[in-house]
Protein backbone atom coordinates (compact mmCIF):
# COMPACT_ATOMS: atom_id res chain seq x y z
CA UNK A 1 0.00 0.00 0.00
CA UNK A 2 1.50 3.47 -0.90
CA UNK A 3 1.05 6.92 1.06
CA UNK A 4 -0.39 8.56 -2.42
CA UNK A 5 2.71 9.32 -5.07
CA UNK A 6 3.94 12.11 -6.42
CA UNK A 7 0.30 13.80 -5.79
CA UNK A 8 1.13 14.49 -2.18
CA UNK A 9 4.24 15.48 -2.16
CA UNK A 10 3.48 19.07 -1.11
CA UNK A 11 0.95 17.78 1.23
CA UNK A 12 1.16 17.67 4.80
CA UNK A 13 -0.99 16.54 7.56
CA UNK A 14 -1.15 17.40 11.92
CA UNK A 15 -1.24 15.15 15.03
CA UNK A 16 -4.63 15.42 17.17
CA UNK A 17 -3.48 13.80 19.65
CA UNK A 18 0.18 12.86 20.69
CA UNK A 19 2.48 9.70 20.49
CA UNK A 20 6.38 9.96 21.36
CA UNK A 21 7.16 7.64 18.59
CA UNK A 22 5.06 9.56 15.91
CA UNK A 23 6.27 12.79 17.05
CA UNK A 24 9.96 11.87 15.96
CA UNK A 25 8.89 10.32 12.62
CA UNK A 26 8.68 13.08 9.72
CA UNK A 27 5.73 11.52 8.28
CA UNK A 28 3.97 9.83 11.35
CA UNK A 29 4.69 6.76 10.09
CA UNK A 30 7.57 5.52 12.41
CA UNK A 31 6.88 1.76 14.60
CA UNK A 32 10.40 2.49 16.90
CA UNK A 33 12.02 5.39 18.67
CA UNK A 34 15.13 6.82 16.77
CA UNK A 35 16.41 9.04 19.74
CA UNK A 36 16.69 8.57 23.56
CA UNK A 37 14.79 11.43 24.35
CA UNK A 38 11.74 10.18 22.21
CA UNK A 39 12.62 6.67 24.52
CA UNK A 40 12.39 8.85 27.41
CA UNK A 41 9.11 10.39 26.43
CA UNK A 42 7.87 6.95 25.40
CA UNK A 43 8.34 5.53 28.98
CA UNK A 44 6.75 8.61 30.57
CA UNK A 45 3.90 7.95 27.95
CA UNK A 46 3.51 4.23 28.97
CA UNK A 47 3.94 5.00 32.71
CA UNK A 48 2.11 7.75 32.94
CA UNK A 49 4.43 9.57 34.67
CA UNK A 50 3.21 13.35 32.91
CA UNK A 51 -0.32 14.74 34.57
CA UNK A 52 -1.00 17.90 32.88
CA UNK A 53 -3.54 18.55 35.30
CA UNK A 54 -0.62 18.45 37.81
CA UNK A 55 0.83 21.96 37.24
CA UNK A 56 -0.68 24.58 39.61
CA UNK A 57 0.53 27.16 37.48
CA UNK A 58 -1.50 26.35 34.56
CA UNK A 59 -5.02 27.90 35.22
CA UNK A 60 -7.87 29.43 32.97
CA UNK A 61 -9.66 28.59 30.30
CA UNK A 62 -7.53 26.20 28.04
CA UNK A 63 -9.88 27.03 25.33
CA UNK A 64 -8.79 31.28 25.78
CA UNK A 65 -5.54 29.93 25.88
CA UNK A 66 -2.47 30.52 23.28
CA UNK A 67 0.95 29.09 24.11
CA UNK A 68 3.52 31.60 22.51
CA UNK A 69 7.35 30.66 22.25
CA UNK A 70 10.74 31.48 21.10
CA UNK A 71 10.40 34.89 22.60
CA UNK A 72 13.56 36.98 22.94
CA UNK A 73 14.55 36.28 26.32
CA UNK A 74 14.64 40.36 26.74
CA UNK A 75 11.21 40.28 26.50
CA UNK A 76 8.71 41.15 29.53
CA UNK A 77 5.70 40.58 30.06
CA UNK A 78 4.74 44.06 29.37
CA UNK A 79 6.11 43.96 26.10
CA UNK A 80 3.98 40.72 25.50
CA UNK A 81 0.93 41.99 26.80
CA UNK A 82 1.29 45.39 24.24
CA UNK A 83 1.89 43.35 21.27
CA UNK A 84 -0.83 40.69 22.39
CA UNK A 85 -3.52 43.19 23.31
CA UNK A 86 -3.85 43.85 19.76
CA UNK A 87 -5.94 40.95 19.28
CA UNK A 88 -8.35 40.79 22.04
CA UNK A 89 -8.66 41.44 25.72
CA UNK A 90 -6.53 39.20 27.77
CA UNK A 91 -7.39 38.51 30.67
CA UNK A 92 -4.16 36.48 32.06
CA UNK A 93 -0.79 36.27 31.02
CA UNK A 94 2.35 33.94 32.18
CA UNK A 95 5.78 34.44 31.17
CA UNK A 96 7.41 31.18 32.42
CA UNK A 97 10.42 31.62 34.09
CA UNK A 98 13.10 29.73 35.54
CA UNK A 99 12.81 28.96 38.75
CA UNK A 100 16.12 29.52 40.19
CA UNK A 101 17.36 32.66 37.89
CA UNK A 102 14.41 34.12 37.39
CA UNK A 103 14.93 34.48 33.56
CA UNK A 104 12.48 34.10 30.68
CA UNK A 105 12.56 30.17 29.47
CA UNK A 106 11.47 31.86 25.40
CA UNK A 107 7.87 30.88 25.81
CA UNK A 108 4.46 31.79 27.07
CA UNK A 109 0.68 31.36 28.05
CA UNK A 110 -1.80 34.29 27.05
CA UNK A 111 -5.55 33.73 27.92
CA UNK A 112 -8.02 35.89 26.22
CA UNK A 113 -11.59 36.95 27.51
CA UNK A 114 -12.96 34.63 25.03
CA UNK A 115 -12.28 32.37 22.50
CA UNK A 116 -12.95 34.25 19.82
CA UNK A 117 -10.24 36.49 20.85
CA UNK A 118 -7.95 33.54 21.48
CA UNK A 119 -8.66 32.42 17.57
CA UNK A 120 -8.10 35.76 16.41
CA UNK A 121 -4.37 35.99 17.81
CA UNK A 122 -3.77 32.41 16.71
CA UNK A 123 -4.62 32.62 13.73
CA UNK A 124 -2.91 36.54 12.74
CA UNK A 125 -0.26 36.58 15.52
CA UNK A 126 1.79 33.22 14.02
CA UNK A 127 5.25 34.38 13.11
CA UNK A 128 4.34 37.56 13.87
CA UNK A 129 8.20 39.99 15.06
CA UNK A 130 8.38 40.92 19.17
CA UNK A 131 11.38 42.77 19.95
CA UNK A 132 12.75 41.62 16.72
CA UNK A 133 12.53 37.74 17.23
CA UNK A 134 9.58 35.79 15.10
CA UNK A 135 7.28 33.72 17.73
CA UNK A 136 5.67 30.78 17.22
CA UNK A 137 1.42 30.65 18.15
CA UNK A 138 -0.07 27.35 18.95
CA UNK A 139 -3.09 26.45 21.01
CA UNK A 140 -2.63 25.11 24.48
CA UNK A 141 -1.69 21.80 24.07
CA UNK A 142 -0.45 21.16 27.69
CA UNK A 143 -4.08 20.50 28.94
CA UNK A 144 -6.20 19.91 24.95
CA UNK A 145 -3.98 17.50 23.41
CA UNK A 146 -4.55 14.01 24.64
CA UNK A 147 -1.43 11.81 25.51
CA UNK A 148 0.90 15.57 25.58
CA UNK A 149 4.28 15.12 26.86
CA UNK A 150 6.44 18.28 27.38
CA UNK A 151 9.84 18.87 25.94
CA UNK A 152 11.86 18.40 29.09
CA UNK A 153 10.70 15.07 29.41
CA UNK A 154 11.89 14.44 25.79
CA UNK A 155 8.45 15.03 23.94
CA UNK A 156 7.24 18.13 22.76
CA UNK A 157 7.20 19.39 19.20
CA UNK A 158 9.07 21.75 16.48
CA UNK A 159 12.46 22.15 17.42
CA UNK A 160 15.78 23.12 16.07
CA UNK A 161 17.86 20.78 13.71
CA UNK A 162 20.88 21.40 15.20
CA UNK A 163 19.45 19.99 18.38
CA UNK A 164 19.24 16.89 16.57
CA UNK A 165 15.82 16.02 18.34
CA UNK A 166 13.37 17.62 15.79
CA UNK A 167 9.63 16.51 17.00
CA UNK A 168 6.61 16.25 14.06
CA UNK A 169 3.25 17.10 13.81
CA UNK A 170 2.44 20.68 15.08
CA UNK A 171 1.61 23.88 13.46
CA UNK A 172 5.00 24.67 12.90
CA UNK A 173 6.59 20.95 11.32
CA UNK A 174 3.19 18.97 10.44
CA UNK A 175 3.75 15.55 9.01
CA UNK A 176 4.36 14.64 5.40
CA UNK A 177 2.05 12.89 3.63
CA UNK A 178 4.05 9.28 3.50
CA UNK A 179 5.68 8.22 -0.32
CA UNK A 180 6.33 4.88 1.91
CA UNK A 181 4.32 2.01 2.09
CA UNK A 182 2.06 2.99 5.34
CA UNK A 183 2.36 0.23 8.08
CA UNK A 184 -1.78 0.33 9.15
CA UNK A 185 -1.39 -2.91 11.13
CA UNK A 186 1.98 -1.47 13.38
CA UNK A 187 0.26 1.60 13.79
CA UNK A 188 -3.12 0.14 15.32
CA UNK A 189 -1.10 -1.96 17.76
CA UNK A 190 0.60 1.08 19.40
CA UNK A 191 -2.28 3.37 19.16
CA UNK A 192 -0.63 5.80 16.88
CA UNK A 193 -2.88 8.17 14.81
CA UNK A 194 -3.30 7.53 11.20
CA UNK A 195 -2.38 8.98 8.44
CA UNK A 196 -5.67 10.98 6.92
CA UNK A 197 -5.03 9.20 3.39
CA UNK A 198 -6.88 11.27 0.51
CA UNK A 199 -7.58 14.41 2.93
CA UNK A 200 -4.25 15.86 3.66
CA UNK A 201 -3.85 19.59 4.08
CA UNK A 202 -1.37 22.19 2.04
CA UNK A 203 1.00 24.14 3.99
CA UNK A 204 -1.07 27.44 3.60
CA UNK A 205 -3.78 25.87 5.36
CA UNK A 206 -4.39 26.87 8.90
CA UNK A 207 -5.11 23.68 11.40
CA UNK A 208 -8.17 24.24 13.48
CA UNK A 209 -7.59 24.14 17.13
CA UNK A 210 -9.44 22.17 19.59
CA UNK A 211 -12.91 24.13 20.03
CA UNK A 212 -15.87 23.28 22.95
CA UNK A 213 -18.41 21.40 21.48
CA UNK A 214 -20.96 23.90 20.23
CA UNK A 215 -23.51 24.91 17.68
CA UNK A 216 -23.39 25.22 13.78
CA UNK A 217 -21.83 29.02 13.57
CA UNK A 218 -18.59 27.59 15.65
CA UNK A 219 -18.42 24.61 13.27
CA UNK A 220 -18.08 26.98 10.12
CA UNK A 221 -15.63 28.92 11.38
CA UNK A 222 -13.79 25.95 11.68
CA UNK A 223 -14.05 24.99 8.14
CA UNK A 224 -13.47 28.58 7.60
CA UNK A 225 -10.16 28.52 9.21
CA UNK A 226 -9.26 25.40 7.94
CA UNK A 227 -9.58 27.02 4.43
CA UNK A 228 -5.69 28.14 2.54
CA UNK A 229 -5.39 31.73 2.65
CA UNK A 230 -5.65 32.17 -0.95
CA UNK A 231 -9.15 30.92 -0.98
CA UNK A 232 -10.05 32.73 2.13
CA UNK A 233 -8.81 35.88 0.03
CA UNK A 234 -10.73 34.86 -2.93
CA UNK A 235 -14.14 33.80 -0.71
CA UNK A 236 -13.52 37.14 0.65
CA UNK A 237 -12.95 38.85 -2.61
CA UNK A 238 -16.23 37.44 -3.72
CA UNK A 239 -18.69 38.27 -1.04
CA UNK A 240 -16.91 42.01 -1.24
CA UNK A 241 -17.52 41.61 -5.12
CA UNK A 242 -21.55 40.81 -4.11
CA UNK A 243 -21.94 43.42 -1.33
CA UNK A 244 -20.67 46.04 -4.14
CA UNK A 245 -22.78 44.69 -6.35
CA UNK A 246 -26.14 44.74 -4.23
CA UNK A 247 -25.26 48.17 -2.92
CA UNK A 248 -24.90 49.28 -6.33
CA UNK A 249 -28.23 47.88 -6.74
CA UNK A 250 -29.62 48.87 -3.67
CA UNK A 251 -28.51 52.51 -4.74
CA UNK A 252 -29.66 52.87 -7.71
CA UNK A 253 -32.74 51.78 -6.98
CA UNK A 254 -33.20 54.18 -4.09
CA UNK A 255 -31.68 56.94 -6.56
CA UNK A 256 -33.98 55.29 -8.94
CA UNK A 257 -37.21 55.93 -6.69
CA UNK A 258 -36.07 59.34 -4.87
CA UNK A 259 -36.46 60.39 -8.63
CA UNK A 260 -39.54 59.20 -8.92
CA UNK A 261 -40.91 60.24 -5.92
CA UNK A 262 -39.41 63.32 -6.40
CA UNK A 263 -40.93 63.46 -9.97
CA UNK A 264 -44.41 62.40 -9.09
CA UNK A 265 -44.14 65.74 -5.95
CA UNK A 266 -43.25 68.14 -8.76
CA UNK A 267 -46.17 67.06 -10.55
CA UNK A 268 -48.65 67.29 -7.96
CA UNK A 269 -47.21 70.22 -6.49
CA UNK A 270 -47.77 71.64 -10.32
CA UNK A 271 -51.54 70.17 -10.26
CA UNK A 272 -52.09 71.24 -7.14
CA UNK A 273 -50.80 74.90 -7.71
CA UNK A 274 -53.14 75.35 -10.71
CA UNK A 275 -55.92 74.30 -8.61
CA UNK A 276 -55.15 76.72 -6.02
CA UNK A 277 -54.51 79.56 -7.96
CA UNK A 278 -57.86 78.80 -9.82
CA UNK A 279 -59.30 78.43 -6.44
CA UNK A 280 -57.88 81.44 -4.93
CA UNK A 281 -58.89 83.62 -8.20
CA UNK A 282 -62.55 82.57 -7.65
CA UNK A 283 -62.36 83.25 -3.94
CA UNK A 284 -61.16 86.88 -4.96
CA UNK A 285 -63.31 87.58 -7.31
CA UNK A 286 -66.49 86.66 -5.14
CA UNK A 287 -64.49 88.18 -1.88
CA UNK A 288 -62.63 91.16 -3.40
CA UNK A 289 -62.33 90.92 -7.20
CA UNK A 290 -59.27 91.47 -8.82
CA UNK A 291 -58.47 93.96 -11.48
CA UNK A 292 -59.61 92.24 -14.41
CA UNK A 293 -62.87 91.14 -12.32
CA UNK A 294 -63.59 94.76 -11.54
CA UNK A 295 -63.31 95.79 -15.47
CA UNK A 296 -65.82 93.23 -16.19
CA UNK A 297 -67.86 94.02 -13.55
CA UNK A 298 -67.96 97.55 -14.77
CA UNK A 299 -68.63 96.81 -17.76
CA UNK A 300 -71.37 94.56 -17.33
CA UNK A 301 -73.26 96.63 -14.65
CA UNK A 302 -73.13 99.46 -17.31
CA UNK A 303 -74.50 98.21 -20.03
CA UNK A 304 -77.24 96.60 -17.43
CA UNK A 305 -77.79 100.44 -16.82
CA UNK A 306 -78.03 101.49 -20.69
CA UNK A 307 -80.45 98.69 -21.28
CA UNK A 308 -82.52 99.79 -18.42
CA UNK A 309 -82.63 103.58 -19.32
CA UNK A 310 -83.32 102.00 -23.01
CA UNK A 311 -86.46 100.23 -21.64
CA UNK A 312 -87.75 102.88 -19.68
CA UNK A 313 -87.24 105.49 -22.57
CA UNK A 314 -89.07 103.19 -24.97
CA UNK A 315 -91.84 102.20 -22.14
CA UNK A 316 -92.35 106.14 -22.28
CA UNK A 317 -92.37 106.48 -25.36
CA UNK A 318 -94.88 103.73 -25.94
CA UNK A 319 -97.45 105.41 -23.27
CA UNK A 320 -96.52 109.22 -24.37
CA UNK A 321 -97.59 107.84 -28.10
CA UNK A 322 -100.87 106.13 -27.14
CA UNK A 323 -101.56 108.60 -24.66
CA UNK A 324 -101.49 111.32 -27.97
CA UNK A 325 -102.97 108.91 -29.64
CA UNK A 326 -105.94 108.67 -27.42
CA UNK A 327 -106.47 113.02 -27.12
CA UNK A 328 -106.60 112.76 -30.98
CA UNK A 329 -109.72 110.27 -31.16
CA UNK A 330 -111.56 111.83 -28.40
CA UNK A 331 -110.96 115.62 -30.33
CA UNK A 332 -112.42 113.94 -33.61
CA UNK A 333 -115.14 112.63 -31.91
Amino acid sequence: MSGGGNNVVNKVFYATSYHPIQAGSIDGTDVAPHDNGVRRALLCYNAGLYDPSGDSKAIGDPYCTLFVGRLSHHTTEDTLREVMTKYGRIKNLRLVRHIVTGASRGYAFVEYETEKEMLRAYEDAHHSLIDGREVIVDYNRQQLMPGWIPRRLGGGLGGRKESGQLRFGGRERPFRAPLRPIPHEDLKKLGIQLPPEGRYMSRTQIPSPPRRKGNVSDREEGYYREKSSVERDEEFKERSSLRSYHSHRTSSHTHSSHRRRSKDRDERSRTESRSDRKERSRGMEDRYGDNKGEVSGSKRSKRLEEDRCHKRHKHMHSHHHRRSSSQDQHSSD
